[in-house]
């Protein structure tokens, strides 16, 4: 099977080569018929530090100034696919000063000059689909001033990448690459002279990816809340396009977006960021409340799960759950074993986290940010809910796919008349240890409490007969498990009353306590938050309960409540840290 897959990738591979060559020789474009707006939002802090020559991409900076960054030897290849991607585009954009646009013509005629024949890593479908968005976003601020013969070669290499992508762009991976793909193809039918022949297959080829890839609930199969608002994103873009060149969106486009934008909201926490589950982050800031506003949906999700996530709110306060099984088979390339887990935001302000991706810090911290221990949940005897594969290939690139998953995830939410109730177990150490973990959580009606019970079971003879064996082989000592709070960088934490509580105060000025019962210990101990767009990972702390399971059933609770002086709203006048630091 390996050896098969790796064939097919290698295949395909060897396609986007031979098709990129043929369309670099397609006759140019003659213009535009018409140019959809620049919707992409970009960063202003992070357009100034291109233009000091700060590249910073996939969690590399290198210092480049004055020169192209096809010039130099990139450090990985998600370095290299990000800037092949030209997301970075919006950032110079949001300068928008004549410098800015010195820099941004430099950076893409250097691309025509380098790889314009149809060259280069970039010529895979979902990263052409994602550069000739941006191409047609930005274009009037890219052919300000540029001579006849520059902007003919600028509407040559655009009508070469169409013609790739109508050859090429349905070979893209499921998913979010094919979603791209498929958008810069219809881009380039709506806008540029000569390629209005692209327009039906695209809008055909997005119409059956919707159908295959958004199921019921308005998830996608990867569970990425990150990704799931980038193919939203791309979905709102291509109904206003087609809308400003009067033409109709497929009504499986129209039903997508009717079905994501609910399920977006479920998973936006307190201060609108997206919960960060399964490689996925908190979301560009202003890109999810901009793609719902062009939506035109107000739907909300009814009680229940979003894409396998519950969430409990009240008052200021947002509580969402990791509540299904992970995903599965290649879908599984970034997910992480985080069943059970869940996040607490209060306010503006992040209180309980997940470690998050560690994509952008290495192998290492990939693996370490995937596993059970780097989220707010139950670890029994130090393994995760789900194991990582031996690495192998998975669409075009090598990762680890999830294995010995939880299969069975069973939940229940209950409102009731003074707050909310989640429950909900799984099976992930019923096969080597006997136990089923079980979670229930309650959110007071004002969100001041959240209290917890975290339950260790063997629920029938066989797993009864499991755990005997476990415990035979740690000579009858006690399975040892840890429940974590991850916290996040900003929440200040000290232990309280002889360790007996946890004092957490956000710059907000809320304090929140953390206190718990049961026959555990309390300890502070290091942690970590894995955030895109930073170099390293950033120092925080973790609350962590250890105890042993010595019988059965082992139960222990905790509670975490807004200390009694704390205000029922509080005015959050404190600066959230500059973006894009280190």
């Amino acid at each position: 099977m390996a050896t098969r897959r790796n064939w097919r990738t290698a295949q395909a591979r060897a396609l986007d080569r031979v098709h990129a060559r043929l369309a670099a020789r397609a006759r140019p474009a003659r213009g535009f018929v018409s140019q959809p707006e620049p919707r992409t939002i970009g960063f202003f802090a992070k357009g100034r530090q291109l233009m000091a020559g700060n590249l910073m991409f996939a969690g590399h900076l290198v210092e480049a100034k004055g020169v192209l960054p096809w010039d130099l030897d990139p450090p990985d290849a998600a370095f290299s696919e990000e800037l092949q991607g030209f997301a970075w585009l919006d950032d110079l954009a949001a300068v928008g000063d004549p410098r800015a646009r010195k820099l941004a013509q430099d950076w893409v005629w250097g691309w025509i000059d380098r790889y314009g024949r149809g060259t280069g890593i970039g010529w895979a479908p979902g990263l052409t689909g994602r550069r000739v968005i941006r191409w047609i976003h930005h274009a009037l601020f890219l052919l300000r001033g540029r001579p006849a013969e520059e902007a003919e070669a600028f509407y040559r290499a655009l009508a070469a990448q169409a013609r790739f992508l109508a050859r090429r762009g349905q070979g893209a991976e499921p998913g979010l690459p094919r979603f791209e793909a498929m958008t810069g193809l219809l881009y380039a039918g709506l806008s540029l002279e000569g390629t209005e022949e692209h327009v039906g297959p695209a809008l055909a080829a997005l119409s059956a990816e919707c159908r295959r890839q958004i199921d019921a609930q308005g998830g996608i199969p990867t569970r990425n809340p990150e990704d799931l608002l980038e193919v939203f994103t791309l979905l709102t873009w291509v109904q206003s396009a087609l809308a400003e060149a009067h033409r109709e969106t497929d009504s499986a486009i129209t039903e997508a977006i009717g079905r994501i934008a609910p399920t977006l909201r479920t998973l936006r926490h307190a201060d609108g960021g997206l919960a960060r589950f399964h490689g996925g982050g908190r979301g560009l800031e202003g890109r999810l409340d901009q793609a719902l506003a062009a939506s035109g949906s107000k739907r909300r999700q009814a009680d229940g799960l979003a894409m396998g996530f519950a969430r409990l709110s009240a008052g200021r306060t947002s509580v969402i759950v990791d509540a299904a099984p992970p995903p599965a088979g290649p879908a599984s390339a970034q997910a992480h074993a985080s069943t059970l887990a869940f996040e607490l935001t209060s306010g503006r302000r992040p209180v309980v986290v997940s470690c998050g991706s560690g994509e952008g810090f290495g192998a290492e911290w990939r693996r370490a940010g995937r596993a059970t221990p780097s989220h707010s949940v139950l670890c029994l005897q130090g393994y995760s809910s789900a194991r990582l594969s031996p690495e192998r290939w998975v669409g075009s690139a090598r990762g680890e796919l999830l294995e010995d998953a939880p299969r069975h995830v069973p939940i229940q939410m209950t409102r009731l008349a003074d707050s909310l109730r989640f429950e909900g177990g799984h099976d992930g150490y019923l096969g080597g240890q006997g136990l089923t973990h079980a979670r229930s959580l309650i959110l007071e009606h004002d969100g001041r409490t959240l209290r917890g019970e975290d339950y260790l079971v063997a629920l029938d003879a066989s797993a009864r007969k499991r755990f005997d064996r476990a415990m035979d082989g740690v000579r009858l000592a006690g399975l040892p498990f840890e429940i974590r709070f991850h916290l996040h960088p900003e929440a200040d934490v000290t232990l309280d009353m002889g360790g007996l509580a946890a004092s957490i105060a956000l710059r907000s000025g809320e304090i929140w306590v953390f206190r718990y019962e049961g026959k555990v210990e309390m300890a502070l101990q290091p942690s970590v938050y894995l955030e895109k767009g930073r170099l390293r990972p950033r120092a925080t702390k973790q609350v962590v309960l250890s105890g042993r399971a010595m019988q059965y059933a082992t139960r222990v609770c905790w509670t975490l409540a807004k200390a009694q002086d704390t205000a029922l709203a509080v005015r959050d006048l404190a600066r959230d840290e500059a973006d894009g630091s280190v």
